[in-house]
């Protein structure tokens, strides 16, 4: 077996297991896959890079959207998603999710999860921005992916899956063939597991959650770093729309300077009546759209940021005292301890709010069946593009597009292994190649890229701004690839020194995607090219990482969205 593509700097594996499957991340789009995979009779490890609950999914309030609800269908929730996509949607996909998605959700049920329910024993089903019906189920009132991740992870424990805890996946291993074959990772307290070591694997399922942390502001994890898209990238893989970053609406304000992760006010509070007001009290989403402040997120995002720059202000208010502390105490009771644990109390007050990166529409970009452009390596969640989102995800679709591509990745592995198309499991030792190919960047580059980031590509953008974080983001690079081509340095091997190079990395192809597309389209929004063009940008901007560490950017027509064929108009960044 060889290793192929370009490589993190590290050291040699010094343990070494083998698997049918390796699922990286334990969300509910890793854990689901890996409960799928143990059921049709696979070896599956799980490895997560914190705790098994650590991820994203637990940090969910708002719930889980599929047409559960009577007189709600498929159909219409695949319109409201379309909508909320603003043209880049994948249309089967779509489809795909929100046809599979109920029977997905019944089984998430059966596998341990609860929702809440009426005296009658029926879902509670919200309605949040873009639906046009209640179809979205909560657990906990405002609790719902931590019930998700309690029930999977007490499912996986209960099944006895193999995990690997505090365990950084570093790089895809490949054979001769260019075959998955396997991932590099560090792990950190293990025991036999500890330091750098591979799991041997044939099929390699990417969960790994988003990238929030490439901002200063965000309400991702400090996990979400963006680990699999720069893990996919060096192994050869494509990555589409990740100029398409969504800024939560209403995160709670927490001062001009606050960094990292801030607490979410779901929007499932704007779903059950709250109103954005600014400093004035005035609703300023009236008239802005039909549905006021349940727009999708980037109507209300944009509506929220115009707001504050008419006003010069630094943030904005969403007002939900006429909820009342029972309410408040019953239904978001996470969100309410959360705004009191800072001074806050939002049933006599207002609370002030501002957007802050949230979710990553694009991703590693996957056909129906959660399969890359890299034989053997499957991505689904977050860390995916499956096209389901477009330029702007529906609220509450991610957790229901982990559910369903998960099963629909290890119901393909199960059936290449039957076909006899998965291969065998690959036989240690691990080949180390003799140099680093790629340089590592000292653990404070991470807050220089977040600022630049902040700063050039957030919710407002232009060609200058972007043009600005472009040579910003260049200039770290070129650092240190000459310290390391010149002097042979680079920095040292770790965890920070990592993930600050993954940041870099898929902050590089987010500026270079968003610099191309010059329309206002979905999240992403140009103040220099206002309005959305369907005549030139309806198309999906994919991106790969070529040998020499520079970036091929081309471009693909909508039809042509699963990977599966080559498209025009290359340009090399």
């Amino acid at each position: 077996m060889t290793s192929t593509g370009i490589r993190l700097h590290a050291p040699a594996p010094g343990w070494a297991i083998s698997a049918d499957v390796v699922v990286v991340g334990s969300g509910v789009a890793g854990l689901t896959a890996a409960l799928r995979c143990e059921a049709a009779g696979l070896s599956t490890v799980v490895v997560t890079k914190a705790r098994l609950d650590d991820g994203s999914t637990r940090w969910a309030q708002g719930g889980i959207a599929a047409a559960l609800g009577e007189g709600d269908t498929p159909e219409q929730h695949l319109e409201d998603t379309l909508v909320a996509g603003a043209g880049l949607c994948d249309e089967e996909a779509v489809r795909i999710l929100v046809t599979e998605g109920p029977d997905a959700v019944r089984r998430l049920i059966d596998t341990g999860a609860h929702f809440d329910e009426s005296d009658a024993g029926e879902l509670e089903l919200t309605r949040e921005g873009g639906h046009h019906r209640r179809r979205i189920a909560h657990a906990g009132g405002d609790a719902t992916g931590a019930e998700i991740s309690r029930a999977l992870v007490e499912a996986v424990r209960a099944r006895g899956l193999r995990t690997i805890e505090n365990a950084l996946v570093l790089d895809l291993l490949t054979d001769a063939a260019g075959r998955t074959a396997g991932v590099t990772l560090h792990v950190m307290g293990e025991g036999q597991h500890d330091g750098v070591g591979a799991v041997h694997a044939p099929a390699v399922v990417l969960a790994t959650g988003g990238m929030g942390q490439v901002f200063s502001a965000t309400t991702n994890p400090s996990v979400s770093t963006g680990d699999g898209v720069a893990l996919a990238l060096r192994a050869g893989a494509e990555v589409s729309d990740l100029e398409f970053v969504q800024f939560h609406p209403t995160v709670l304000f927490l001062g001009a300077d606050a960094e990292g992760q801030q607490p979410l006010v779901s929007e499932a509070v704007r779903g059950e009546g709250a109103h954005l007001v600014d400093g004035d009290g005035v609703r300023f989403m009236a008239g802005r759209h039909e549905l006021a402040e349940l727009a999708p997120r980037d109507i209300v995002a944009k509506g929220i940021t115009r707001r504050m720059l008419e006003q010069g202000a630094e943030h904005m208010y969403l007002d939900a005292r006429h909820f009342g502390a029972e309410m408040w105490e019953h239904r978001f009771p996470t969100i309410l301890a959360a705004c009191r644990a800072h001074g806050i109390d939002p049933v006599t007050e207002p609370v002030p709010v501002a957007p802050a990166a949230h979710y990553a529409s694009g991703g590693v970009r996957t056909d129906a069946r959660g399969r890359t452009t890299v034989p053997g390596l499957y991505a689904c969640g977050e860390v995916a593009c499956t096209g389901v989102h477009g330029a702007n995800r529906l609220a509450s679709n991610s957790l229901l597009e982990g559910l369903v591509y998960a099963e629909r990745i290890a119901a393909d592995i199960a059936a290449e292994r039957a076909d006899g198309g998965l291969g065998a499991r690959v036989p240690a030792p691990v080949p180390v190649p003799e140099r680093p190919a790629h340089p590592l960047l000292a653990p404070e580059t991470r807050f220089a890229v977040q600022r630049t980031m902040t700063e050039g590509a957030g919710v407002l953008r232009s060609a200058e701004s972007l043009a600005r974080a472009a040579d910003r983001l260049q200039r770290l690079h070129a650092d240190a690839r000459d310290a390391l081509e010149e002097n042979g340095k680079t920095a040292e091997p770790g965890v920070d020194t990592w993930e600050a190079t993954n940041l870099l990395c898929v902050a590089r192809v987010l500026v270079a995607a968003a610099r191309l597309r010059e329309e206002t389209r979905g999240c992403h929004w140009r103040e220099d090219h206002a309005e959305r063009d369907d005549t030139d940008w309806r198309r999906h901007i994919v991106v790969r990482l070529n040998p020499d560490r520079s970036l091929a950017v081309r471009t693909t027509d909508t039809a042509d969205f699963p990977p599966t064929r080559q498209s025009q108009r290359p340009q090399e960044q």
